[in-house]
């Protein structure tokens, strides 16, 4: 059964998507926490850095440049940033090193939590942890596997990210 692209995502979609990445940034933010203040404020600053990096130059080049997409950023990028060039962002290529800063969001607090697991072991602490690797791992994989990418109208037109993620072909 192959499903028809999506003009306008449903806001329900919108929701869980933003809700996905908006839970791990929270349960990040109390790991982070535990290193006092300094570590939270750098955390909380890198998510907002990342977040402002994927407006910039992936969404104000994409196809939902002012369109609803799966995550509500394509009308959030023509309120903050002018239309830039929808051909850049087809003919870009991605690596696994250009993807590094948007996992680093996961993996800043995974690797204090266990730090702060070997200095003081707390059971909140291990829940928080199992958020987020549930969040980061399970939560993407239904967001994007699920309900943006395989009804995307720029992974048809030509999308970097599903082609590192998903192949050649993109998701089927």
């Amino acid at each position: 059964m192959e499903l028809t692209t999506c003009e306008r995502y449903p806001v329900g979609t919108v929701i869980l998507a933003n809700g996905v990445g908006l839970g791990t940034w929270a349960v990040g933010a109390y790991v982070m926490s535990g290193f006092g203040i300094l570590w939270l404020i750098f955390y909380l600053g890198y998510c907002l850095w990342i977040e402002w990096r994927l407006l910039r130059h992936s969404c104000g080049n994409c196809y939902y440049y002012g369109r609803r997409c799966a995550f509500g950023k394509g009308e959030l990028s023509a309120l903050l940033f002018r239309r830039g060039n929808p051909q850049v962002f087809t003919d870009q290529r991605f690596t696994w090193k250009d993807v590094v800063p948007d996992f680093l969001v996961s993996l800043i607090p995974l690797t204090g939590g266990l730090a702060l697991l070997i200095m003081h072991f707390d059971w909140r602490l291990v829940l928080a942890l199992a958020a987020i690797l549930a969040l980061s791992s399970y939560g993407n994989a239904l967001v994007r596997g699920k309900l943006a990418c395989s009804r995307c109208k720029q992974r048809d037109i030509g999308c970097p990210a599903a082609t590192l993620f998903f192949g050649k072909q993109g998701l089927s």
